[in-house]
C-alpha cells in the first residue's frame, strides 16, 4: 500500500497548536473526545515561541536592570556599582523560559492523550484533511477546529529582510544590540519594544503612523505613558508611516493577517472575509456545520487571552454544549514604563456611547504600597454610569497594572457598582486600594485626596 493512502478517522481534528488550538485540544479530550492536533511547528504557537512570552521575559529582565541602574536606589540607601548586562545570557535565559513552558504544553497534550502530528494541513472536503508530514496522512473527522493563527505582513512598500527591516520576532532575537533602533507603530507591541530596547541603552525612535498612541485609552493615562517614554530617552515622532522612516534598523509592526492561505477552505465550504478571516457564529461555528474556528484566524483582537477563551468555547460547542463567546470586556495591558492597563470604556468612549458618566481618579502618589515600589507618578481611574453607578471602565498606570486590572474585568462582568467597590475590605497597604480610593472619589467621599466633602 502506498504511504499516505490510509485515512485515519478521528473525533476532533485541530489545525494549529497555538493558545486556541492546544487549549481546545485539551478541553475536547477532557470531554471524552479522541483528538488529533496538527501543526508544522511544536505546540505553543507564535505567542509562546516567538512573541508574547519571549517579549515579556525580556521586558521583565530589562525592568530589573533599569531599576538597579537607576539613581533612585540611592534614596533607599542602596548603592549598586558597575551594573551591566550580557545580551547573550539574557537571550539564553529567555530561551529557557520558552523551553520550560513548551515542555509543559507538550506534557499536557500527552497527558490528555492528544495525538500531535507535525505537518502542514489542507482540506480535501467538508470532513477530510490531508497532512503533508513524514507519513503523508489523511484524516476524516467528525468535527474540526481551525486555529492556525495569524502572521504579520509589513506595511505596503516595505519588505522584512531580517537586517534593515525587522519583524518584532526578529528584533527579539538579534545577535547583538544596535546602538540605535527605530520602531514603527502605535499599539502595545510597538510601545513594549520601544520600552525594552530603551531600558537596555539603545537610542530608540518611536514613529507613530498617526497622532496618538493606543487609541481608546484615557488621555490622562497616555500623558503619563508619554512622560515615561521621554524619561527613557525614547524620541516619539507622530505622523510618520513606516514607509517614510529612513533610520535603520527599523522594526515595523505591520498588519496581522489570518494564516488561512493554502488551507483550501473552499473545499470544505468555509467562508472567509476579504482578509481571509474565518467567519464564525457566537459559538465559533463556521459556515460549514462540522468546522469551527478560534483565535487570530477569526480576525478578532490578536490577544492570547481571547484565543484561549475561544479555544475552550469552540471545544465545548463542537462537543454539543450550549456555549458562546460573549465577553463584556477585554483587558488591555501594556508593559511599558510605567505599566498601563485598562478594561471597558474610557470616559470619552462612554460619553460617545450615550452614557452620562461620573469618574473617580486617584493618584498613586497617595498610595503607600505604590510609593514603596516607585510608582508615585501613577494613577487609577474608574468610569461609571451616572444613572445607576454601575462600573463601565477602569484604567490604571503604575506598578503591577497588568495584575490590578483583573479586578476591573471582574467588576464589570459581575455588574458591580461604585458602592460595591467602595464597600469591599482591601488589604493595607496594597496597590488594590487604588480602586477603593477611585470609587470613593467618584462617590464624593474621597478620604486620601483633597476634594469637596459631601453631606448626608
Amino acid at each position: 500500500m502506498v504511504v499516505g493512502d490510509v485515512t485515519t478517522a478521528v473525533d476532533v481534528l485541530i489545525l494549529g497548536g497555538g493558545p486556541a488550538g492546544y487549549v481546545a485540544a485539551i478541553r475536547a479530550a477532557q470531554l471524552g473526545r479522541q483528538v488529533t492536533l496538527v501543526d508544522p511547528e511544536p505546540p505553543g504557537g507564535t505567542c509562546l515561541h516567538r512573541g508574547c512570552i519571549p517579549l515579556k521575559a525580556l521586558l521583565s529582565a530589562s525592568e530589573r536592570y533599569a531599576e538597579l541602574h537607576s539613581q533612585g536606589l540611592a534614596s533607599l540607601g542602596i548603592r549598586a556599582a558597575e551594573i551591566s548586562f550580557d545580551w547573550g545570557r539574557l537571550q539564553a535565559w529567555k530561551a529557557s523560559i520558552v523551553a520550560r513552558l513548551a515542555e509543559g504544553v507538550r506534557r499536557l497534550l500527552a497527558g490528555n492523550r492528544v495525538q500531535y502530528v507535525a505537518g502542514r494541513a489542507w482540506f480535501l472536503g467538508p470532513q477530510e484533511v490531508r497532512v503533508e508530514s513524514e507519513q503523508g496522512e489523511r484524516f476524516k473527522f467528525e468535527h474540526c477546529l481551525i486555529a492556525v493563527g495569524a502572521e504579520m505582513v509589513p506595511p505596503p512598500g516595505l519588505d522584512y529582510d531580517g537586517r534593515s527591516v525587522l519583524t518584532p520576532e526578529q528584533a527579539l532575537s538579534l545577535a547583538e544590540l544596535p546602538e540605535s533602533l527605530t520602531v514603527a507603530g502605535a499599539d502595545y507591541l510597538a510601545l513594549e519594544l520601544a520600552t525594552l530596547f530603551a531600558r537596555l541603552g539603545v537610542r530608540v525612535q518611536l514613529c507613530l503612523p498617526g497622532d496618538e498612541l493606543l487609541p481608546g485609552v484615557e488621555t490622562s493615562a497616555l500623558r503619563l505613558l508619554q512622560t515615561g517614554l521621554r524619561q527613557l530617552g525614547v524620541q516619539v515622532i507622530s505622523q510618520r508611516p513606516a514607509t517614510q522612516v529612513e533610520a535603520r534598523p527599523l522594526v515595523a509592526c505591520g498588519e496581522l493577517r489570518p494564516r488561512t492561505t493554502g488551507l483550501q477552505l473552499e473545499a470544505a465550504g468555509v467562508q472567509t472575509d476579504e482578509r481571509g478571516a474565518v467567519q464564525v457564529s457566537p459559538s465559533l461555528q463556521s459556515s460549514a456545520p462540522r468546522i469551527y474556528a478560534a483565535g487570530d484566524c477569526t480576525g478578532g483582537p490578536p490577544l492570547a487571552s481571547v484565543a484561549i477563551k475561544q479555544g475552550k468555547v469552540a471545544a465545548e460547542a463542537l462537543c454539543g454544549r450550549r456555549v458562546r463567546f460573549a465577553p463584556l470586556v477585554l483587558p488591555r495591558v501594556v508593559l511599558s514604563s510605567p505599566e498601563l492597563a485598562c478594561v471597558g470604556y474610557s470616559a470619552q468612549e462612554a460619553q460617545r456611547a450615550g452614557y452620562q458618566v461620573k469618574t473617580g481618579r486617584f493618584p498613586l502618589g497617595a498610595n503607600g504600597r505604590a510609593l514603596m515600589l516607585g510608582g508615585e507618578t501613577g494613577m487609577a481611574l474608574v468610569v461609571a454610569n451616572a444613572e445607576d453607578e454601575s462600573v463601565l471602565g477602569m484604567t490604571v498606570v503604575g506598578p503591577r497594572a497588568g495584575e490590578l486590572i483583573a479586578m476591573g474585568g471582574l467588576a464589570i462582568e459581575m455588574g458591580a457598582t461604585l458602592t460595591d467597590l467602595a464597600e469591599l475590605l482591601y488589604a493595607h497597604p496594597s496597590l488594590a486600594e487604588c480602586w477603593l480610593e477611585s470609587a470613593e472619589g467618584a462617590l464624593g467621599q474621597a478620604i486620601h485626596v483633597l476634594g469637596r466633602a459631601t453631606a448626608g
